[in-house]
């Protein structure tokens, strides 16, 4: 079976302009942000577009200060909320929320919202952040600096344990090197609380939440600081409707990062890596999944190498499409959307991935290397449906799920939507038809209007 996704990076709709054999957006500031606002409308209307088109997934990113247009979305958790709202079917993800710059009982809160209001439609991503403008600004208040690879590594690991244990625990305790949740020093001397925990057959007791003192004569005010009891435990809410709590993916590029998310049982994609690399990093993944026993967040034993659409685990290739027949899409257009985009990342250290096979390392985004490296798939339709089969049974998926990148810095949004519309209608039934199918999605039937909800409305939908 395939499924299919869409991957939006919030590139920018400003055209071009190149200095130097860079290529940037071209305006003033004002024009930049004006840019970003239009964006994020694009996102909510194409993820509509994509619901009604068959597609399974939308994930967005999370960047920040990007004026030169390649990633202009700051905020995917808010914009999975407004997304939850206006769709009923498609999984909202993320790829990814970057752990480093947040507080991680406020990211957990924050999607806990995201899977209520969607109706159990949330796909929890996750990442450490690589470039320095941002983390340095966000990574400042949280100690958790990119410049420092382990620290940051550390912090993130610990991050991910405290989000899970906020959302699956009914009440918790946390300590380690980086979080104290809640910090040792915390009095709490409310009656209320106190009277709370006095109930019979309550998952906590007041001994396992409060450590119990006399008042403090050295605090004045009321009872709640005048006090030597201290805090031990907090309840973090909304935890999700997911059970034990959604399926959690990251971006990977390294093989250190495989051997993560394979030991911890989450699901990876891969953005820019050639069928080459990919096919070594399902391999590790795959092999490295078996010898453990199949870490899976739900405990639900072997998965299908690459991808199972039964299951949702995996591993997801993502690729830029882009057909360019019959008056659809422009040979011209994506040539200078991909040079432009890829003058951002390459000089991150993304260029080897467009090296051909033995040859020299580009130093300058040429399309003609993207085009090569089988990241940017263009051309007619049966071009298209061989080069994505291509990555399907050279990398060994079993079943296969495509991360479809139809926006590219300088494309404007009806470019956009008519490549998914022909996607959809010519391109995704011959996929469908060589992979056996594609699984159907439950649709929520969350009721949101006043005095609607039940218990029942509160089922979480999906895997």
């Amino acid at each position: 079976m395939i499924e299919f996704a869409v991957f939006h990076n919030a590139s920018s709709d400003l055209p071009s302009a190149t200095y130097d054999g860079w290529g940037f957006d071209q305006g003033t500031l004002a024009d930049t942000h004006r840019a970003a606002q239009r964006v994020i409308q694009n996102q909510v209307r194409q993820a509509v577009l994509a619901e009604r088109l068959g597609f399974h997934y939308f994930f967005t990113t999370e960047h920040h200060f990007q004026v030169e247009g390649a990633e202009r979305g700051s905020n995917p958790l808010v914009l999975g909320a407004a997304l939850a709202m206006v769709t009923n079917r498609i999984r909202i993800g993320q790829m990814a929320n970057i752990l480093p710059w947040w507080h991680p009982i406020r990211l957990a809160e924050i999607a806990g919202y995201v899977d209520v209001l969607s109706g159990g439609r949330l796909e929890f991503g996750i990442g450490r952040g690589y470039q320095a403008r941002e983390s340095e600004v966000f990574g400042q208040l949280h100690n958790s600096t990119i410049q420092d690879q382990e620290k940051n590594r550390a912090y993130y690991e610990e991050a991910i344990d405290l989000i899970l244990k906020a959302w699956t625990e009914p009440s918790i305790s946390f300590h380690g090197e980086f979080f104290h949740v809640p910090p040792s020093w915390t009095k709490w001397g409310h009656p209320q609380t106190n009277a709370f925990f006095q109930q019979a057959n309550l998952e906590r007791s007041v001994d396992d939440v409060l450590k119990l003192g006399p008042p403090d004569a050295y605090s004045g005010g009321g009872s709640v600081t005048n006090t030597t009891t201290k805090l031990r435990e907090v309840s973090v809410y909304p935890q999700p409707l997911q059970d034990p709590h959604p399926q959690v993916w990251s971006p990977v590029t390294t093989p250190r990062s495989v051997e993560f998310i394979a030991r911890r049982g989450f699901n990876g994609y891969f953005a820019t890596e050639t069928n080459k690399v990919l096919k070594q990093a399902v391999e590790t993944y795959h092999s490295l999944s078996e010898e453990l026993g199949w870490p899976d967040f739900r405990n639900r034993g072997p998965f299908k190498r690459g991808w199972d659409c039964t299951l949702k685990r995996g591993v997801v290739p993502g690729r830029v499409i882009h057909v360019t027949e019959k008056g659809i899409g422009s040979a011209e257009r994506i040539r200078a959307a991909a040079e432009t985009e890829w003058s951002y990342y390459g000089p991150f250290g993304y260029f080897p991935a467009l090296a051909a096979q033995g040859g020299e390392i580009p130093t300058r985004a040429k399309f003609e290397d993207i085009q090569r490296s089988g990241l940017v798939i263009t051309g007619g339709k049966q071009q298209v449906i061989d080069e994505i089969m291509e990555v399907k049974e050279f990398c060994g998926f079993e079943d296969f799920q495509l991360g479809c990148w139809f926006e590219y810095q300088g494309l404007l949004p009806e470019e956009e939507e008519t490549q998914m519309q022909y996607f959809a209608e010519e391109i995704m039934p011959v996929l469908q038809k060589e992979c056996g199918g594609s699984p159907e999605f439950p649709m929520s039937t969350l009721d949101l209007s006043p005095g609607a909800r039940t218990d029942d409305d509160l089922t979480p939908v999906g895997p």
